[in-house]
């Protein structure tokens, strides 16, 4: 995919997770599949909230939720007090997945998954297990080094985007991009520019149109 749509469909995504998340709700499985595309007018919906969630700091939640190759890592170590912060997660696998063409972390089961980011990210220290669910702290990992975005992305990739990228996908949920982080990351730039246009000729949609309904 072009990356002027990459950039024109992500920042419409963490437009809508930063809208979701503002009235509290979680919406629990970002993946591409429920993402609509309009290519001629350049705009993205987010879609299916059947599994979305109104989050309330001290009520329990499942665990077993989001689609696997989106998962927290936080959801994985079986975390019931999690936040939109697995939201974001998810999200920058959309990213990685729309640059890389195949899925970032394609885990074939619940611990294959957790396998598949560390083979990528590294082994999580002990501080980051303990963000993610402190059951699990004195669990003995393989220790494994990260793997350089630089290595796994095509070396045409901006910097930019790689930063993004790595932003969103950090063991420690609370340490993750928020929504409105991102979209006023150095990524997006280029969709401020008013002389920017869609493959097509068009005008970009209106992406910063920030008036109530």
């Amino acid at each position: 995919m072009p990356m002027l749509q990459i950039k024109l469909y992500m920042y419409q995504l963490f437009r809508s997770l930063a809208y979701i998340h503002t009235l509290g709700i979680c919406h629990r499985d970002i993946k591409p599949q429920n993402l609509l595309l309009n290519p001629v007018t350049g705009i993205l919906k987010l879609c299916d909230f059947g599994s979305a969630k109104i989050l309330v700091a001290g009520e329990p939640n499942v665990s077993y939720i989001c689609s696997r190759y989106y998962r927290a890592p936080e959801l994985i170590f079986g975390a019931t007090n999690y936040t939109t912060n697995i939201d974001v997660w998810s999200t920058g696998c959309v990213m990685a997945e729309l640059m890389l063409g195949q899925p970032l972390f394609p885990g074939e089961s619940g611990i294959d998954q957790l396998v598949e980011i560390i083979k990528v990210l590294g082994t999580p220290t002990r501080e980051q297990i303990k963000t993610m669910n402190p059951n699990y702290m004195e669990h003995k990992f393989p220790q494994i080094k990260p793997h350089p975005f630089n290595k796994i992305f095509r070396s045409r990739t901006p910097p930019e985007a790689l930063e993004l990228i790595a932003g969103l996908l950090e063991y420690t949920p609370g340490n993750r991009f928020t929504p409105i982080d991102a979209m006023v990351h150095p990524f997006f730039h280029e969709l401020r520019n008013p002389e920017t246009r869609l493959p097509n000729g068009k005008e970009l949609p209106p992406l910063f149109n920030f008036t109530p309904l």
